[in-house]
């Protein structure tokens, strides 16, 4: 082919591709911020978990420890269930909500359980019957209720992940950057649902400090968590609790000892970090699911940090190729042992922390220039 013709033809599919982004390019990109500058060795230590209820468990995505029922497990499943665990080890398909979107669960002191669907928003799933708690929030569509916790007064603390796209699209928004996640509150005298935070870079996990002098949010976009801090001195304040996460942060869960567990995403890749450089590879990228569907393929290993009341990281637990468990979603502590939800797996991990002690001897980090 003459060099003409070839030029012709290179500007030919250049144009087309052009074309194409402007008309399906469903993002609207912002620069992504500056990845995580410290760098953890990794030490494997997740892969000694034991698998509960595989295989049939779809992509339970949070897990909770009813210690006052000696320890029964539920978690949420794609298929619309809650499921348990028995104490002797035995599973049940406990209630019937219905749907591909229950994410964080969380329990109510009147013996309910508080569920975040991401279609619906906030519910109460009780013995009988199943309520919506709060859809809306000061006029505007809670578009992607992800995970909640309750006070002792009965106020749901819960977050809003993005108000552009809902769960099925939650990479778009990852890739987007634009911060448009909340923290919600929701109170039981009154029944309305209010905004306690805004702008945050994709809301996910909340938790509660043991004393609940604090709220905390976890923003996978900012690998970060944020505070607002509920009583004392700074009541109505926010301020970041951690910052610099090795990944994007999840579930967030207060541990026996006060510090906090977060299960970490690693959405890290040469790809991925190459696409995210930029905000027209982001473009590109979103205008061609398929792409979507390979890049987002290429992000593999798991992680937990403990972090303590004061915002350091005193723990690293990590799977670093994904080989036994990939993508953790939540990380809960009970009675010596972690369990871990995931969206990637068909099973509850398990992993007895006396197994792992040699993680919180030292936590070696190194910064990435």
């Amino acid at each position: 082919m003459a060099p003409g013709l070839i030029g012709t033809a290179a500007l030919a599919v250049v144009v087309s591709l052009a074309v194409h982004v402007v008309l399906n390019c469903p993002i609207q990109p912002v620069p992504s911020p500056p990845l995580p500058a410290a760098c953890y060795p990794p030490n494997n230590l997740l892969q000694g978990l034991v698998k509960l209820g595989e295989p049939g468990l779809i992509a339970p995505e949070d897990v909770y420890v009813d210690a006052a029922a000696g320890g029964t497990l539920y978690t949420a499943t794609r298929d619309g269930w809650l499921q348990r665990m028995h104490p002797n080890g035995s599973w049940e398909q406990w209630r019937f909500v219905g749907g591909t979107g229950l994410l964080g669960i969380a329990p109510s002191a009147d013996g309910s359980m508080i569920l975040c669907d991401a279609h619906k928003g906030l519910l109460r799933v009780e013995e009988k019957r199943v309520m919506i708690l709060a859809s809306t929030v000061q006029g505007s569509t809670i578009r992607f209720a992800d995970a909640a916790i309750e006070a002792a007064d009965g106020t749901v603390y819960f977050s809003d992940a993005c108000t552009r796209f809902g769960f099925d699209q939650w990479f778009l928004a990852y890739i987007e950057s634009r911060p448009t996640g909340r923290l919600l509150k929701y109170d039981p005298r009154t029944g309305d649902a209010s905004v306690e935070l805004d702008n945050l870079a994709f809301a996910n996990g909340v938790a509660l400090s043991r004393d609940e002098a604090f709220v905390v949010v976890c923003e996978s976009g900012g690998f970060r968590c944020s505070r607002l801090w509920l009583k004392g001195d700074k009541a109505g304040q926010a301020d970041t609790f951690v910052q610099d996460l090795p990944g994007c942060p999840d579930n967030i869960r207060l541990a026996s000892d006060g510090s906090f567990w977060i299960a970490i995403h690693q959405l890290r890749s040469p790809l991925l970090d190459l696409v995210t450089r930029w905000t027209w590879t982001k473009r590109v990228v979103a205008s061609f699911p398929a792409l979507v569907d390979r890049i987002m393929a290429t992000a593999k290993g798991a992680m937990v940090v403990q972090v303590s009341e004061n915002g350091d990281i005193i723990r690293v637990l990590d799977d670093s190729e994904g080989r036994v468990i990939n993508f953790i979603t939540s990380v809960t502590e009970y009675n010596g042992d972690l369990y871990f939800g995931s969206l990637s797996t068909n099973f509850v991990g398990k992993l007895s922390l006396a197994n792992v002690s040699q993680g919180k001897k030292e936590v070696h980090v190194t910064h990435v220039q």
